[in-house]
């Protein structure tokens, strides 16, 4: 067994809301150590297509951070951009019928009374934008703020941006605490790394950490894939997706849904999403879901129909009943910090959560309102009972 760690905040978790927090932590003067059984970016991160979306969200605390992430990330990107793959490329939500432009448009109208820039976009000036869509749809909506960056990089950097100590390969198995429960940090499999602070990153996994620490946190995982096609010239130039995938996002359904949602990336390959379903940890091959992502492509983009898909890739995400994710201090372990339950915006929501979590550690004014994201908000168990 290695010596015993000692710095002042551990965070479990090596992807990107890990990698995010931190980055503010260490730049809010903390000595910090990251710890994951796995590589850096092996979960949900690596899995992910890197989007940094407002467009998908509606007034509310979600939105709240996510503008506050991309105020953040761009930020980032002025220090980094290239070496992440930044690419501020904006995103273009389509209705597929009149009712869905009116209802669109409805939406469009109270994100930007919460300050997101939302332009309409008439069915001829569409094609203006995306060329190669399919003909005959009445319009959209044009987002200026979403933007993508490569995922697995992202979190590489922010890491060495950090300068924390990264262990990796190493499996917390429980979180130390005094005898009046106090967090005195975390037990590994390769020793003891001491801390009166840890934060909960751990995405998919963070209702085991926060078992760990004698509480509860109901994470769920969420099974997603991606299709990956063969490099090609640009000709997809936005974030480009039907307007029912916000409500698909919304939903609470455990059953299979896919909406079609197409990007272009800076290496060439077109990313096709998006699909959700409730299936556990559960991330072997689904061909009905493959299938449904390739239909809606197409049916957005004709020109798919003769492009190979080279790949496709699963991910977790970890989703929340509430939809909103847990980030900031559990009054019921002094010292244990959670961040995570994300869901399927991490990527995007991560500079704004680890920009919180430092505020808590160095015991700052939070810059939003931290009551929706309460670790304890939801009832234990046996209160539910």
């Amino acid at each position: 067994m290695s010596q015993p760690l000692t710095c002042d905040v551990v965070v479990v978790g090596a992807g990107m809301t890990g990698a995010a927090s931190a980055l503010y932590a260490s730049r809010a003067g903390l000595d910090v150590v990251v710890v994951d059984r796995g590589p850096v970016a092996g979960g949900t991160t690596g899995a992910g297509e890197g989007n940094l979306l407002v467009s998908d969200k509606e007034p509310g605390p979600e939105l709240d951070l996510a503008l506050l992430s991309n105020r953040l990330w761009s930020e980032l990107a002025q220090e980094f951009g290239e070496f992440v793959e930044y690419e501020a490329k904006g995103g273009v939500v389509v209705a597929t019928s009149p009712g869905g432009l009116t209802a669109l448009e409805r939406f469009a109208a109270e994100q930007r009374a919460a300050g997101v820039v939302a332009e309409p976009v008439a069915g001829d000036a569409l094609y203006g934008l995306e060329p190669h869509l399919a003909p005959g749809l009445p319009g959209a909506v044009h987002y200026p703020q979403d933007a993508q960056v490569m995922p697995a990089l992202a979190a590489a950097h922010l890491l060495r941006a950090s300068g924390a100590r990264l262990l990796t390969g190493r499996t917390v198995t429980d979180v130390r605490r005094s005898t009046d429960g106090i967090v005195l940090g975390v037990g590994t499999d390769q020793g003891v790394i001491h801390a009166p602070a840890v934060v909960n990153a751990a995405g998919t996994w963070g209702a085991e950490v926060a078992a760990f620490a004698g509480t509860h946190l109901p994470v769920l995982p969420r099974r997603g894939f991606v299709l990956v096609t063969e490099p090609l010239p640009r000709r997809v130039h936005h974030k480009v997706y039907a307007a029912d995938y916000v409500a698909d996002v919304a939903s609470d359904s455990a059953a299979l849904q896919t909406s079609p949602v197409v990007e272009g990336t800076a290496a060439g390959p077109i990313l096709i999403g998006a699909s959700r379903e409730r299936v556990g940890f559960d991330r072997s091959l689904s061909l009905p879901a493959l299938r449904a992502l390739a239909a809606g492509a197409t049916r957005l983009f004709p020109f798919l129909s003769d492009v190979r898909v080279i790949r496709s890739y699963a991910g977790l995400r970890p989703y929340m009943p509430d939809h909103l994710p847990a980030i900031g201090p559990d009054p019921r372990v002094p010292g244990l910090f959670h961040a995570c339950g994300h869901e399927g915006a991490g990527i995007g929501l991560a500079t704004g959560t680890g920009h919180l979590i430092a505020q808590a550690l160095t015991a700052k004014t939070p810059e939003l309102d931290p009551a929706p994201f309460r670790p304890d908000r939801f009832p234990l168990p046996e209160e539910a009972a």
